[in-house]
């Protein structure tokens, strides 16, 4: 991804950036990230899936917000570039162990885990490397289908809606093939 403000980043610079203080930094949000993943965790543990619905897609926006206060505010960092994916994973990762591998299909949810740690090793073998390693729109895509994923089954979970199961699984399906994709276009 480039460090340059999309449309999204606009968008969201107009709507909700701007109630953001200037002393809050991308990183600061990233870090918020990594604090509340055991909390969104905890709570689907316990079965309050409403409450961990709630917060959850709380925290996924957090990814949208970070990177997109980064770009519009010319605050991006190297740090920011390696931890923010591993917040993102570490979010998807407990979700996918906390409630995928629980409740919807166990080889699924270690397929989706086993992808997402050797994403993480292939990014930590480029950076030892001395390569930038960033996102890309395939990791981008597969993110948002991760999260709607998550979303769809706590959905069923916390209203109970079994119907709904079927569509979590085929997100999921999905999101593990644009991983795929994403690891193997990372190009390292």
């Amino acid at each position: 991804m480039s460090d340059q403000p999309t449309r999204i980043d606009r968008f969201l610079a107009r709507t909700i950036l701007w109630m953001i203080p200037r002393r809050v930094t991308p990183n600061h949000v990233t870090v918020a990230r990594f604090f509340a993943t055991p909390i969104v965790l905890y709570l689907v543990l316990t079965g309050v899936y409403t409450w961990g619905l709630f917060a959850f897609l709380l925290v996924a926006f957090t990814d949208a917000i970070d990177g997109a206060l980064a770009r519009t505010r010319g605050q991006v960092t190297d740090w920011g570039r390696m931890y923010d994916p591993l917040a993102d994973k570490l979010l998807i990762g407990s979700m996918v162990f906390g409630v995928v591998v629980r409740e919807l299909d166990l080889t699924l949810g270690l397929s989706i885990i086993t992808v997402e740690l050797a994403i993480v090793m292939l990014a930590w073998y480029g950076r030892m490397r001395g390569r930038t390693v960033q996102a890309n729109h395939w990791g981008k895509v597969k993110m948002a289908l991760e999260v709607t994923g998550v979303t769809i089954l706590l959905l069923s979970l916390a209203f109970g809606i079994p119907q709904a199961l079927p569509f979590s699984r085929a997100t999921f399906v999905l999101a593990l093939v644009f991983a795929l994709v994403s690891f193997v276009t990372y190009g390292i």
